[in-house]
């Protein structure tokens, strides 16, 4: 009887042990959050500050001057003019348009006998045909707007450019997201690295606006895997209590990127300038190739794709540098390397998954199609808030201090009140607070005062901001190990493309925008909706297989009464429940091997695959009879 039926108990064990979670069994014995773990996620930072370099130096690239003019051409004005001081030659050369002084794009011209200015007649007006004259931006003295006239009926270029831009960002996300599930994600982010420096040089080097987009459209499919594959890694060796603290404080330092930006344009003046110092910064971050132990492979990755070899090695470095032993002279073979031996065969085969896998599910698809929607909405609707401003105060400086401020500040509140109140709970908040400012926007903005609706739309502007923020955050935690990057990317992709939407805008010079805004509001509405069938993370361990990411399922939403779910004859208590403890486990596994070879004088170790099959390794099938 016990013979036949303890193969079972050992299918048991076995399984237990394949679900052991990273964060119980592994991450403490390898030191925890320990000192290495934190000097590796604070390089990541460094990483993040490079990223939003070249990421927002698109702004002052594209940066249309505040004042220009056509330059005056000799041939269109009269063979013989009085004496006129430069600006009275203005006046008479190029028209005036009501409530935008001097035109952009046209030019009076005259007959050959013309004589007398003063004489009020109509005069035939032409496109500009010496180029422009321009004063100076903000920030950068010339740009590729200046550099090559993209203004008038060339301006449609600027917002391409933009857009294709987006579209190199948006195939980056989904290509190189993918590539960090089947690659690792230390590869993917020095590949992307090294890429991004070299284009990032030939954009530098382009000689018209065709190679300046397409060079710059691939050199963000480039940034995004950077960023992508940080984030991740920066991810995977937090704990869940520094999760948060550590990816805000990365937002935090993309922030100060941005913030310091402008003084960067000021002391480079030229866009060429400009672009080579943004790439040599990424370009320093060829030095973590030398260095190995400033961005190693992530070890959870490596355990959940089945790579033994390559995960022992990182987890005995990373025990080493934190001050944890794990050789099997001082723990024999009780200790965490051993036990991974037992678990794993020597015959294991690494084992990969893709994103589309994540079709077939339906917890997975439920919780990444949500977050994707959320996130497309919280950075679409951004734009609703910053034309806002703009209205309120034209200059460059103001709107581009606020959009970074309010980042900042949603960063900040993000880290003082998710690990408090929950991952769905301030998403909830936010959505709400988007949704109502949007709305009363775009109702009242005709009847409010302007200081009200400059109130509005940064309250706006910061709630949309944190709602894209905790989507991606929150998709990271929620998305198993083996397609983490695969589906983040495609969450990131989609955020994108709320990007682009403001760009049509642009593109259409602002037709449509109140239909652009009545259907981000809308989409806010709905948003509230869909968060509350997502599940909560906080504090709870990554999942890293398909099967545990199913298992995240949302709470209810109303508690039962606490006696139906505890009868009188099985009265729970508190102080009973027991916990784990890894160390017990590790004894009770040990003693259950040595008793079964002394009792049963087991012929070869024990495997797992015919375990997990179930099958007997002792024999033949069980026979109830025998009990």
């Amino acid at each position: 009887m016990f013979v036949k039926n303890f193969p079972t108990c050992r299918v048991v064990l076995c399984a237990l042990r394949m679900e052991m979670e990273f964060e119980i069994k592994i991450f403490p014995r390898t030191g925890g959050f320990g000192p290495y773990n934190r000097s590796v996620a604070a390089f990541s930072w460094i990483s993040n500050f490079a990223v939003v370099l070249s990421l927002f130096s698109e702004v002052f690239f594209t940066l249309k001057p505040g004042s220009y003019h056509c330059r005056l051409d000799p041939s269109l004005l009269p063979s013989e003019t009085p004496n006129l001081s430069a600006q009275e030659l203005l006046n008479v050369s190029i028209p005036w348009v009501k409530g935008s002084g001097l035109s952009h794009c046209e030019l009076y011209k005259y007959p050959a006998n013309f004589s007398n200015f003063t004489i009020n007649f109509p005069k035939e007006t032409v496109h500009c045909t010496q180029g422009w004259e321009y004063t100076t931006g903000a920030g950068l003295e010339t740009n590729i707007v200046t550099q090559w006239d993209l203004v008038c009926q060339n301006y449609w270029k600027i917002p391409l450019e933009q857009i294709c831009y987006m579209i190199g960002w948006i195939s980056g996300y989904v290509v190189l997201g993918s590539a960090c599930d089947r690659l690792g994600r230390r590869v993917i982010f020095l590949g992307s690295v090294l890429l991004s420096g070299l284009l990032g040089v030939g954009v530098s080097l382009s000689l018209n606006p065709i190679m300046f987009l397409f060079l710059r459209l691939s050199q963000g499919a480039a940034l995004a895997g950077v960023f992508l594959a940080t984030y991740i890694a920066r991810l995977e060796l937090c704990d869940p209590p520094h999760r948060l603290m550590i990816t805000m404080i990365g937002g935090l330092f993309a922030v100060g990127g941005e913030l310091l930006l402008p003084g960067l344009a000021v002391l480079c003046r030229d866009w060429q300038v400009m672009q080579l110092v943004v790439t040599l910064s990424l370009l320093l971050l060829l030095n973590y190739w030398w260095c190995t132990s400033v961005f190693p492979e992530s070890p959870r990755w490596l355990l959940a794709t089945q790579q033994i070899h390559r995960a022992k090695s990182v987890l005995q470095s990373f025990s080493l540098h934190n001050g944890v032993c794990l050789r099997d002279e001082i723990y024999n073979s009780e200790n965490l390397l051993s036990e991974i031996d037992s678990v794993y065969t020597d015959d294991c085969e690494p084992c990969f998954h893709n994103v589309c896998e994540m079709v077939g599910t339906r917890v997975i698809w439920k919780n990444s199609l949500i977050l994707a929607f959320t996130a497309f909405i919280g950075r679409g609707i951004q734009y609703c808030f910053t034309r806002n401003l703009l209205d309120f105060h034209p200059h460059f400086y103001f709107s581009y201090y606020m959009r970074a401020l309010s980042r900042g500040l949603a960063c900040v509140l993000l880290c003082v009140s998710v690990n408090r109140f929950g991952r769905r709970g301030i998403l909830l908040l936010a959505s709400i607070l988007t949704g109502m400012a949007s709305l009363l926007l775009l109702a009242l903005t005709q009847y409010l005062k302007d200081g009200f609706v400059l109130v509005l739309s940064i309250v706006g502007l910061l709630a949309s901001q944190a709602v894209a923020m905790l989507s991606v955050f929150f998709a990271s935690e929620v998305l198993p190990t083996v397609i983490r990057g695969g589906g983040l990317g495609l969450i990131l992709a989609a955020s994108c493309v709320g990007k682009v939407a403001s760009s049509l805008m642009e593109l259409h010079n602002n037709q449509g925008y109140f239909l652009h805004h009545v259907v981000f509001a809308s989409f806010t509405v709905l948003s509230v909706l869909c968060v509350m069938l997502l599940p909560e993370s906080k504090r709870k361990p990554l999942p890293d297989s398909l099967k545990e990411g199913e298992n995240l399922r949302r709470p209810p939403l109303f508690l039962s009464h606490r006696n139906h779910d505890h009868p009188p004859l099985l009265q729970h208590q508190p102080g009973a429940a027991s916990e784990y403890n890894p160390d017990s486990y590790s004894r009770l596994v040990s003693a259950t091997k040595k008793m079964l070879a002394r009792d049963f004088k087991l012929q070869s170790p024990l495997t797992l695959e015919p375990l997990l099959n179930g099958t007997s390794v002792l024999g033949g099938p069980e026979n109830e009879d025998s009990f």
